[in-house]
Formats: structure tokens, sequence, C-alpha cells
């Protein structure tokens, strides 16, 4: 990884260099992504196979409904527990690859994946916090979420790679990000516009023939189904591109304030901590 010089970069070479990545180890960041998503593609075949059958004929219409809902509640608890672990394990073990490869070493589906067994707890704080942070800005104004979403865009790769607890991973991001909003908006822009692209291309054509298919159940269920495939695989493609350029992202940060370049010369071996000093918060 000869080519991946740590230097300052443009928000164009953010971007060049992730899609260059991404591209240079498809397999390895799909994989990564794709293997915890297969838990929320299973979960999500069983509702949708399941919650959709018709009724048998007979059956009295109070217990039938009674149980659908009681069934749709534990599939709801479920599919949330399944998709926040897929969604960690997915986001953490992207960023311990990312940053392999981008300090010139070789990783693995299996070994990135792995770094991420005791961390996952820390993880799901920091995205709580993160979570409730925006919502808490949004509900001032949408504006005001926007931009605490682009200042807080580093808090994961800050949390794993410097091993900070949730509270000290939203101030490193929100220091680290002073003054690079602007740069954080682009690309979640550009992952959102990406998103929307797949879906229309992967979910969109079985969605519509789900909606022409309602007059045949079994039809319409296995269209149903093929919507949720194409839902699993855009996600599966699409997502590895916000946490590479994240990552990248984090790095370009360190090297523009921090010398981490400098730093890493000096001791290539070894982990290049954050700066010695306290750890400033979002409102210093």
């Amino acid at each position: 990884m000869a080519d991946l010089n740590l230097r300052p970069l443009s928000l164009g070479e953010i971007l060049d260099r992730t899609f260059w990545l991404y591209r240079s180890n498809f397999v390895l960041f799909a994989g990564i992504t794709a293997v915890p998503q297969l838990l929320i593609l299973a979960l999500r075949l069983v509702q949708t196979l399941v919650l959709s059958r018709p009724a048998a004929p007979g059956q009295l219409a109070t217990n039938v409904s009674g149980s659908l809902v009681a069934l749709g509640i534990i599939a709801a608890i479920v599919g949330v527990v399944v998709y926040f672990v897929a969604y960690l394990f997915a986001q953490g073990g992207t960023v311990y690859a990312v940053s392999e490869l981008y300090l010139g070493r070789q990783t693995s589906i299996r070994a990135s994946l792995s770094r991420m067994r005791g961390h996952a707890g820390n993880l799901f704080g920091v995205t709580l916090l993160n979570g409730l942070a925006v919502f808490a800005a949004t509900l001032l104004l949408i504006i005001p979420g926007i931009y605490v979403a682009c200042r807080l865009i580093t808090c994961v790769p800050a949390a794993l790679l410097e091993d900070l607890g949730p509270g000290d991973s939203l101030s490193r991001s929100f220091s680290l990000t002073k003054g690079s909003a602007g740069r954080s908006f682009v690309i979640y822009l550009l992952y959102f516009v990406l998103l929307i692209l797949f879906e229309m291309l992967f979910v969109f054509p079985f969605t519509f023939m789900a909606g022409l298919s309602q007059q045949d159940p079994a039809t319409a269920r296995l269209w149903l189904a093929l919507t949720q495939v194409g839902t699993s695989a855009a996600e599966v493609v699409v997502t590895p591109v916000l946490t590479i350029a994240t990552a990248i992202f984090y790095y370009d940060l360190r090297v523009r304030k921090e010398a981490f370049d400098l730093q890493l010369m000096m001791n290539p071996g070894g982990v290049v901590a954050a700066p010695s000093s306290s750890v400033p918060t979002m409102f210093s």
C-alpha cells in the first residue's frame, strides 16, 4: 500500500482514495459488510414470508389479528437487536480493515471482524450517544442536526483506533472536524446519493412487481422476498463507501492537525495515539 502515503488530502483526493481502496479490496470490504448482513437478510425474509402469509380459512379474525400483532412486536424487537449487532460489526470491521490497509499492512474479513470482540458494547454506546446528539440538535431545527452529524462523523474511528469511550469519542470527533464540517457534509451527501441510486436499481423493480401482483399472494410474497434481497445487496455495496471515507477522513484530519504522518514515521511499528493532553469537549 505504498500509494497510500499519509499527507494532507483535498476533498477530491479523499473521495478518489476511498473508491480506489474500495475497488482494490472489494471482496474484503463487501465481505465484512455481507457476513453480518446475512443475519438481517434472514430475519427480513422470515418476516416477509411469515407475516405476509394470508390467514387460513376458518380462523377467527380476532385470534389471527392478536397473533399477528404479537408476532410483529417480537419480530420488530429481534429485528432491532439483529440490525444493531450486524451494523456494529460491519462498521467496526471496516474501520479496522481500512486502518490496516492504510498503514501498509494486510488483513482479512475474519481478522477484521474478530477485532470487534470486546468492542461492540463500547461502539454501541458511541453510536447511541451520537444518535441522541444528532436527534437533540435536529429538534432545534434541521440545519443544526446536519451540522452536528457532520462534526461527529469521525467518532467511530476515534473510538476504535484510539480506544476511547462514548463521550470522549464524540468530543474527539468534534475537535478533529473543527473547520471541516463542509467536507463531512459532502461525504454524507455522496453516500446518500449512492444509496438512493442502488436502491432504485436493486429494490424498486421488485417492489413495483410486488405491487402488480397483489391479486396473487404467493407471487407477491416472492417479489417482496426479492425486494429484501435487493435491499441487503444495496446496503452491502454502498455502506462500505461511507465507512471507508470516514476512516480516511479521520486520518487526514490527524495528519493536518497532529502531524500524524511524522509521528508514524518515528514509530512505524507502534500505535500512534492522540496527543497526550486531555481530550477536548465539544463545548470547549
